[in-house]
C-alpha cells in the first residue's frame, strides 16, 4: 500500500478514487465501516480506494498544550488501512494553511487537484475553516464539481452505545482494555524503539524491554498483562509496568514489558505491545524482597489470564 502527503500531487493512477475521509485515530468499529463503505465503493466501480487521516491531529494545532491522547502512529493507521483493503494511505499535513481552506475550497482540492470521485465519511464529519462544512456541504457542494459523497452511520456497540475514539480513550485511562478492545476490534497497542534503561530488572531475574510512550494516550498506570508483537513476526506473553516505576528514583515514566521465557536481546528493535488486562495499580515497596515478589505474583497472574485469551494482531 502507498503512503501520500497532500502536499505531494496525486499519482495519476490513483486518480478518480473513492476516499475515506475522516482523522480515523484508533481505526475503531466505526472508523472500519466507513472504510468499508468506501472500498465496497471503489471495487464496484474499478477505481482506487485511499484512506485518508490527518498529521498531526488538528486538536494539535489549535490546541498545543492538550496532553497526548493519540491511539495510533501514522505506521500502526498504515498497517491497519492495508488490512483493511486499501490501496493507499492519504495524510493530510495538518498545517495552517490547510486549516484556513474553506468548506468550498477544501473540496476543490478534493475533486479537482486529486480527482477524487467519491468521498465516505461518518455522519459527523465536518471540514474546512472554523469546522463550518457539514456532510450535507460536502455533498451539495460536491455534487458540483462531479465528486459523490455519502456518510455512514455510527456504529453502536452491545451496550447500544455509539462507539467512538473518547469512549476508547475513556476506557483505557480507567484500565478497562476489554472494553477499548471490544471497540477497537483489536488491543490497543503502543509501538515503538526498545531502548536502553538502567537494566535493574535484569539485576532482580525480570529483564525488561523499556519503550518511550511518545504521543500515545497514557492508559491509567499500573501493572498489565500484555502481549509483544516483533518484528519477526513472534508474538510473546508477558506483563508490563507503565508508569513511572515508584520503586526506583528518579521516576521515569515508561512502558516495561517483561516477558515470559525470552532471553534475546530487543534493544533498538520496535515492537508492539499489547495492552490485554489491566493487573493492579502501581505501588511502591519497602525493600526488594516485596519488590520481586510482586513482581512474581504479577507475572503468574498474566500467564494465567493470557493463557485463555487468543492472540488478536
Amino acid at each position: 500500500m502507498e503512503r501520500l502527503h497532500s502536499s505531494d500531487p496525486m499519482p495519476a493512477h490513483l486518480r478518480g478514487s473513492i476516499m475515506a475521509l475522516g482523522n480515523f485515530d484508533g481505526f475503531h468499529a466505526g472508523h472500519q465501516a466507513v472504510a468499508s463503505r468506501a472500498i465496497e465503493h471503489a471495487r464496484a466501480q474499478g477505481r482506487p480506494a485511499i484512506i485518508a487521516t490527518f498529521d498531526p491531529h488538528p486538536m494539535r494545532l489549535f490546541r498545543p498544550d492538550t496532553p497526548w491522547f493519540r491511539l495510533t502512529t501514522l505506521d500502526q493507521r498504515e498497517r491497519l488501512f492495508a488490512r483493511a483493503g486499501a490501496d493507499a494511505m492519504l495524510v493530510f499535513d495538518f498545517t495552517p494553511h490547510l486549516a484556513t481552506l474553506g468548506p468550498e475550497a477544501f473540496i476543490r482540492l478534493l475533486a479537482e487537484e486529486w480527482g477524487v470521485s467519491g468521498v465516505v465519511t461518518g455522519e459527523d464529519f465536518t471540514f474546512g475553516k472554523d469546522r463550518a462544512g457539514s456532510t450535507i456541504t460536502l455533498s451539495q457542494l460536491g455534487a458540483t464539481m462531479g465528486m459523490a459523497a455519502e456518510a455512514v452511520a455510527p456504529v453502536a456497540s452491545a451496550d447500544g452505545q455509539i462507539v467512538s475514539s473518547t469512549r476508547v480513550r475513556q476506557a483505557l485511562k480507567s484500565g478497562d482494555c476489554g472494553t477499548a478492545t471490544r471497540l477497537l476490534t483489536r488491543p490497543f497497542a503502543i509501538e515503538n524503539v526498545v531502548q536502553h534503561g538502567d537494566k535493574l530488572g535484569r539485576t532482580i531475574g525480570f529483564p525488561t524491554a523499556n519503550l518511550d510512550l511518545a504521543h500515545y494516550i497514557r492508559p491509567a498506570y499500573g501493572i498489565y498483562a500484555v502481549r509483544g508483537l516483533l518484528p519477526d513476526g513472534r508474538v510473546l506473553d508477558g506483563a508490563a509496568n507503565l508508569g513511572i516505576r515508584p520503586s526506583f528514583d528518579p521516576p521515569k515514566e515508561l512502558l516495561e514489558p517483561h516477558f515470559f521465557d525470552f532471553a534475546e536481546s530487543l534493544y533498538d528493535q520496535r515492537i508492539e505491545v499489547q495492552l490485554i488486562h489491566y493487573l493492579r495499580p502501581e505501588a511502591k515497596y519497602d525493600g526488594l524482597d516485596a519488590l520481586m515478589a510482586a513482581i512474581a505474583q504479577d507475572c503468574e497472574d498474566a500467564r494465567q489470564i493470557l493463557a485463555g485469551m487468543p492472540h488478536v494482531a
